[in-house]
C-alpha cells in the first residue's frame, strides 16, 4: 500500500466514523433526551478527530521514509558500489528512484539500472510500514472519539477549538516561512562573507564572478561588487517601468471610473487586467523580437551608436506595460472609495470636474494609490525572463538606456545554474544578492506604509 492509497483510505475511515457517530448521537436524541450538541457535530467532531492524528503522522513519515529508504538502498551490496563522490551518488539514486517509480524506463547510468530494483523494494517495504501505522492510528482515534459520543459532550465547543488550531497552524505556516527563508539567505549569506568582504560586495562597481575560481580567489578578485547589479534593478524597474506604468496606470484608472460611462467601463476595465495574466515569457518575447529591435533602430536613428539590440530601455517599456494593471487597479479601488460627498462639496463651491479631480479626489486616494505603485515597483524588480530576453547580462553600470543592463533576479539565476560547487563562493554569492534586495524591499515597504499612514491620518 503507497502513501496516497494510506490517504484514501484515512479519508474513508474519517467518513465512516463521522457517520456512525451521527447515528449514535441521533438515537440518543431519539428517547426526548436532549443532547448538548446536534448530531452533526458530533459527526464532525469525530471525523476530525479521526483524521487529523493520521494525516500529521503522514506528512511526518514522508520525508523520514526518503531516508529510510536512502539508507538502506546505500547498506544493500549494489549500493556500497556506489561512486564515493556525493553529487555523481545522487545522480544515480535520483534515476533510480525515476526506474522504480516508472517515470523513466532506463537510466544514463548503468548502476542506476542496476539499484533500482534494491530501491523499489525498499520503497514498497517502508511504504507499507508507513501506510499500515497510519490506518492504525485513524482506527484508534475513531474508537477513542466514538466513546466521548454522549448526551452531555460539548461536541460543538470541540469543533469549534480544532477549527481554531487549523485556522492558527494555517496563519504560523505563513509565519514560519517567512521566518525559514529569512534564516536560509542569511546562513547562507554569512558563508559567502566569510570568503568575501561585505565592503566589497556592497560598494564594489565590477560584477564578473567567473573569475574568482578558486576559493582563495574569492576575497582578492575584486569581482563580487553589486553596485551595478543593483544600478541595472533600479534602472529598468524602479526608473524606466515606473515612467511608463504611473501615468498610464494613474490615467486609466481617472478615466474608468470619473469619465467613462458604465457600459465602456464594464468592458475596459477587464481588458486592461487582461495584462496581468500574461505569462511573462510571452512579455519577454514581445519585448525581444519586437521592441528591442524598434529601440535600437531609433537610438541609430537618432544618432546613438552604442545602442544595442539588448538594452535597459527595452525592457523597462515591456515591463512598464505588464505592471500597468496593479497600479490601474489599486488606484481604481482607492478613487471609487473616496466619498461622494466629497466630490459634490468641491463642485458646490464652484471647481471644474478636473480640479475636483486634482484637488480633492487624488489627495484623498493616495494612499491606495501608493499601496499600488509600491506593488508595481516590488513586481518589476522581482522580474527576471524580460530582463534575460531583452536586457542581456552584461554587469554594466551606465545611465545610457540603449545599453545592454542586468539585474540581481537574472544574476541569481545566473549563478545557480549548471553544475558547480554549491559551497563556492560565485554560488553563494546569489544567497547574498537575495539577502541585500529582501532587505531593500522590506525598507521601500517601510517607508511606503509610513507616508500611507501620514496621509490616511490627514484624509480620513
Amino acid at each position: 500500500m503507497t502513501l496516497q492509497l494510506a490517504l484514501v483510505a484515512i479519508l474513508v475511515i474519517a467518513a465512516t466514523a463521522g457517520l456512525f457517530a451521527r447515528k449514535r448521537a441521533t438515537g440518543l436524541r431519539g428517547g426526548g433526551i436532549r443532547l448538548n450538541s446536534l448530531p452533526n457535530y458530533h459527526a464532525l467532531f469525530v471525523g476530525l478527530w479521526t483524521a487529523l492524528p493520521a494525516l500529521l503522522f503522514l506528512a511526518i513519515w514522508a520525508p523520514v521514509q526518503s531516508g529510510l529508504v536512502e539508507q538502506a538502498v546505500l547498506a544493500s551490496p549494489a549500493g556500497q558500489q556506489l561512486p564515493d563522490f556525493q553529487m555523481v551518488r545522487d545522480t544515480i539514486l535520483s534515476e533510480a528512484r525515476d526506474i522504480a517509480t516508472g517515470r523513466i524506463a532506463a537510466g544514463f547510468n548503468p548502476e542506476s539500472n542496476a539499484i533500482a530494483p534494491v530501491y523499489s523494494a525498499a520503497y514498497g517495504k517502508y511504504s507499507m510500514v508507513g501506510s499500515a501505522l497510519a490506518v492504525l492510528i485513524a482506527l484508534g482515534s475513531a474508537l477513542l472519539a466514538m466513546r466521548l459520543v454522549k448526551v452531555d459532550f460539548r461536541a460543538r465547543s470541540g469543533v469549534e477549538r480544532l477549527m481554531m488550531g487549523l485556522l492558527v497552524g494555517a496563519s504560523l505556516i505563513a509565519i514560519l516561512t517567512t521566518l525559514g527563508i529569512v534564516l536560509s539567505l542569511l546562513f547562507e549569506s554569512l558563508r559567502f562573507f566569510k570568503q568575501v568582504s561585505p565592503t566589497e560586495f556592497l560598494f564594489g562597481t565590477s560584477w564578473s564572478p567567473q573569475t574568482a575560481i578558486r576559493a582563495d580567489q574569492a576575497g582578492s578578485s575584486g569581482a563580487f561588487g553589486s553596485v551595478p547589479l543593483f544600478w541595472g534593478t533600479a534602472f529598468i524597474g524602479a526608473i524606466i517601468a515606473m515612467i511608463v506604468a504611473i501615468p498610464l496606470g494613474l490615467m486609466s484608472a481617472i478615466f474608468l471610473t470619473q469619465y467613462a460611462p458604465a457600459r465602456a467601463r464594464a468592458w475596459l476595465k477587464p481588458i486592461l487586467e487582461i495584462l496581468a495574466g500574461v505569462p511573462t515569457v510571452v512579455y519577454g518575447y514581445f519585448a525581444a523580437l519586437t521592441v528591442a529591435p524598434l529601440v535600437r533602430d531609433f537610438g541609430l536613428a537618432i544618432g546613438i551608436e552604442s545602442a544595442s539590440s539588448e538594452s535597459a530601455l527595452a525592457a523597462g517599456l515591456v515591463m512598464g506595460i505588464m505592471i500597468i494593471p496593479f497600479v490601474s487597479s489599486m488606484a481604481d479601488d482607492s478613487i471609487a472609495a473616496v466619498p461622494q460627498a466629497m466630490r459634490d462639496g468641491s463642485l458646490a463651491l464652484g471647481a471644474t470636474k478636473s480640479e475636483t479631480i486634482k484637488k480633492v479626489v487624488l489627495p484623498a486616494a493616495l494612499p491606495g494609490v501608493v499601496g499600488g505603485v509600491l506593488l508595481a515597483v516590488s513586481r518589476a524588480i522581482g522580474e527576471t525572463m524580460i530582463v534575460v530576453m531583452a536586457a542581456g547580462l552584461a554587469a554594466n553600470m551606465t545611465a545610457n538606456p540603449f545599453a545592454s543592463v542586468t539585474t540581481v533576479t537574472t544574476q541569481i539565476v545566473q549563478l545557480l545554474t549548471g553544475d558547480q560547487e554549491f559551497d563556492s563562493a560565485k554560488t553563494l554569492a546569489a544567497f547574498a544578492l537575495g539577502l541585500a534586495l529582501f532587505v531593500i524591499t522590506l525598507i521601500l515597504n517601510l517607508i511606503a506604509l509610513r507616508v500611507v499612514r501620514k496621509y490616511r491620518e490627514a484624509y480620513e
